[in-house]
Formats: C-alpha cells, structure tokens, sequence
C-alpha cells in the first residue's frame, strides 16, 4: 500500500520547512550511529514516529528496492521525497474520507441510494436519475445495495494507478 499510495497521490509540492525540518529530526534520530543512511529497521521506527504505523516487510521491501541500488540504506534526502510522496498520499486519504463521511449523513458506515441520490442532486442537480443509479451500481462492488468505505475509495482512486 505504501508503494501504490506514495505513486498515486504525489503531487509534485514541495514540504513545508516544518515538515521538512521535523523529517530531518526524526532521520537523525533514527540514524543513531551517523552513518548517513537508514537501514531497514532504521526505516521502520522513522514511519512509526511519523506517522504512527510499523510499515509491513511488503511496504519496507518496495521502499528499500526504489531507491539506489548500491547505496547501504536511505539517504536523506530520499528519505525527505518518500516523506513528502507518503504525506500526500495521507491528505488524499483524508479527503476521500471526509467525502465519504458528507455523504453518510445518518453515520452508518455505508451509503444507500438514497444517499447517492440526494449527494447527486447537491453536486450534479442536472444528472438524470439513470445516471445516478447507473452510478450507484458500478461502486457498490458486492451488489449489496450499500457502498461501504472501501468500495468508495476504490471509486474515488479508479484510474489513478494507470499514470
């Protein structure tokens, strides 16, 4: 996921100096003995710090695997653009998230048609009833009548993959 994410949501920004300025914090904090590189291991504790999650051997694997292959772990400045790419991708996240959450007026995990409906009518007020439900169909995966979360996001990210 972090692979997938970090090329998804890039927009190309630069970090904030504070963003910037805590990463380097957190890299030379993780970087104990001054070696100049983050191992692995050294890689993991640092997206704990940040962003609160242990990277599974799948993520560290692909993170470890992009960048330079004859250099012994993470440079700094490497470290800096995965920060800023995984940053990115969070915000996107949240986004996707607080849509959803507008749409779920009644709190209850899931959309129904109603729901999309009245979503619609407020963004798109001229989409025929067709479309909507036409719509509605094509994100609700499982055919159960409810779009959950995932089948939401899974919308929202269709197509972003393929650049």
């Amino acid at each position: 996921m972090f692979a997938s994410e970090t090329r998804t949501w890039w927009t190309g920004r630069e970090a904030r100096p504070s963003d910037r300025r805590k990463w380097v914090k957190v890299f030379e904090a993780c970087d104990e003995d001054k070696k100049g590189y983050l191992s692995r291991e050294d890689f993991k504790v640092a997206v704990v710090m940040l962003f609160g999650y242990k990277p599974t051997k799948i993520e560290a694997d692909s993170v470890m695997t992009s960048i330079n292959s004859n250099a012994s772990g993470i440079c700094l400045e490497e470290f800096i653009k995965l920060m800023e790419k995984k940053k990115a991708a969070q915000l996107h996240q949240n986004e996707i998230r607080q849509i959803f959450t507008a749409f779920d007026r009644q709190y209850r995990g899931f959309l129904t048609l109603e729901d999309f409906k009245k979503a619609f009518k407020q963004v798109a007020p001229k989409l025929s009833e067709r479309i909507v439900l036409e719509a509605f169909r094509e994100v609700d995966q499982d055919s159960d009548g409810h779009v959950s979360f995932k089948d939401f996001e899974y919308a929202m990210n269709y197509g972003k993959n393929e650049a």
